[in-house]
This record gives structure tokens, sequence and C-alpha cells, in this order.
């Protein structure tokens, strides 16, 4: 894991301010959705991308029953 040297406190509400320099870096724009993972004793923020629930593709999606399915996977399961 790379460091930055960035330092943020957290405020009574339990947020944090991620830097605009980050922001532009990884393409987060406001509303965009983010993933928390935890590895080992960190805590990891990752754009969240929405994929498919069998391929995990990213491309064509389609929503069913609240489930991304991506075109492919929808043709094999009309079949």
């Amino acid at each position: 894991m790379k460091s930055t040297g960035i330092v943020r406190k957290v405020d009574e509400l339990g947020r944090i301010v991620l830097p605009i320099e980050l922001r532009r870096t990884l393409d987060i724009d406001i509303k965009d959705s983010l993933e928390i993972y935890v590895e080992n004793d960190a805590i990891v923020l990752k754009k969240y991308e929405p994929t498919c629930i069998f391929c995990g593709s990213s491309k064509e999606l389609t929503i069913f029953n609240d489930k991304n399915i991506c075109e492919k996977c929808l043709e094999k399961l009309r079949s």
C-alpha cells in the first residue's frame, strides 16, 4: 500500500474528507459510491463499479431483482 502523507481527522459523526487531489486522481466525483473493505488492520476505500453477479463483467449490465446481470449471462440464462 502506498502512503500519501495526507492525514485527516474523523469528525463527531465519523466522517472524513477525501482530499481533492485524491478524488481527481482516482476519478471520484460527487455522489459516486465507494466500497469499504477491511484488509488486516487497514480500511480500504474503492470506487464502486457495478458488475455482473455471475461473471464479474461491468459491460452492458441489466438489473434483474436488484442484481446486475450482463447481456452475455442473460442470454445464457434464457437458453
